[in-house]
């Protein structure tokens, strides 16, 4: 059997490639930013760095999110510089007092006289293309892009054969009960690749293969169609200590009992499906050799409501896990440059499906497959 071949070296610390990769690879697809229910009130907003471009996402007075790219129409001035707030009535630029509703519309340019020419109907803030899919913000800089669901189905029925597997998970309605942000030094796709497979799973993450011992053997079945990963024999929840008593989400199936599922829906966000919680990592690129992983634990609004609730033992388990991958991902950006690895390495056996990554970015920029 052939090993499948990594993209050359400089496609993990390129400047030119990592531009064309948010231009064609990040702008053009649905890329997910973030939550809808972090922003529940008229005026909260949030921006997102996104494909090259900063983002102002608000909420509406009709309760609608929109998107606009955060870029005063007068003189170019960002708009916002925080990452989060609530803009109050309207949105104001600091620097001349241009004004815009939360729809985007220019509704106040101080001492213009209604005489003078200015346009305000085609001057309101760009608009970016913005949907909602399962509770989470998913944006696209492309003309005219299909609904989110025809990226990220046929995603989902790779992975299950069904949709009604995921979505008895029930994700859109759960709240996030606890919330980590890491900073890595690597690559984007160094982070990708390492979820996508558990042939370092052994030697790495210890605390995770004693809860899920088949990833002891290298193996991750994000490639094979419907296919979960069974809890050690002693443990009673996906927990660090192994115990736990938390009840099942409940849209679940008594054959979902003792399972976990991961994957990537592309191109950016990692799934994480347990019995009694959900893990979603958002990634974001932030340069050539940076990255921003926002990971949400969740879980029903019911269980975070619940006197005592604590998640720490179950955070631990991913969090542990997390800082262990990201070491590795920074280590191995740290190869990048040497002529050892100018044409790059290879996925063994157990990493074959990474490949189909490879040739997605290979396609998005344009170049043979």
């Amino acid at each position: 059997m052939a090993f499948e071949t990594t993209l050359p070296g400089r496609y993990f610390y390129d400047p030119e490639i990592f531009a064309r990769e948010q231009s064609c690879l990040f702008g053009q697809m649905w890329t997910c930013v973030g939550r809808a229910d972090a922003l529940p009130n008229a005026g909260d907003f949030q921006t997102a760095e996104f494909a090259g471009e900063s983002v102002l996402i608000v909420r509406g007075r009709d309760d609608e999110l929109r998107a606009f790219l955060n870029v005063c129409r007068h003189r170019g001035a960002r708009l916002s510089l925080e990452p989060c707030g609530n803009t109050g009535p309207a949105i104001q630029c600091v620097y001349h007092a241009w004004s815009y509703a939360l729809d985007g519309r220019l509704i106040g340019a101080p001492n213009i006289a209604r005489d003078e020419s200015l346009d305000r109907d085609n001057l309101g803030l760009v608009p970016v293309h913005l949907q909602v899919w399962e509770g989470l913000i998913w944006l696209s800089l492309a003309d005219d892009p299909p609904p989110v669901t025809a990226q990220l189905e046929p995603a989902l029925l790779d992975r299950f054969g069904e949709l009604e597997k995921f979505e008895r998970y029930g994700v859109g309605s759960l709240a996030v009960g606890k919330s980590i942000t890491y900073e890595i030094d690597a690559n984007w796709k160094l982070v990708v690749e390492n979820f996508m497979e558990c042939y370092h799973c052994a030697p790495i993450h210890p605390e995770l293969t004693s809860l899920l011992p088949e990833f002891r053997q290298g193996t991750s079945y994000q490639g094979i169609v419907g296919q979960g990963t069974a809890f050690a024999d002693e443990i009673d929840a996906f927990t660090l200590s192994g115990q736990g008593e938390r009840a099942m989400l409940p849209g679940l199936l008594p054959s979902d009992a003792r399972l976990y599922y991961g994957f990537v829906l592309w191109p950016n966000l990692f799934v994480n499906l347990l019995p009694d919680h959900v893990i979603l990592h958002t990634l974001t690129p932030l340069g050539p050799e940076r990255s921003r992983v926002v990971c949400d634990w969740l879980f029903t609004p019911e269980e975070i409501a619940r006197p005592g609730f604590d998640p720490a033992d179950t955070v631990a388990v991913f969090d542990i896990t997390n800082r262990q991958d990201w070491d590795v991902c920074e280590r191995t950006q740290l190869g990048m440059r040497s002529r050892a690895f100018v044409n790059g390495g290879l996925y063994v056996t157990n990493e074959q499906h990474i490949a189909g990554f490879r040739d997605l970015v290979l396609e998005r920029l344009g170049e043979r497959v």
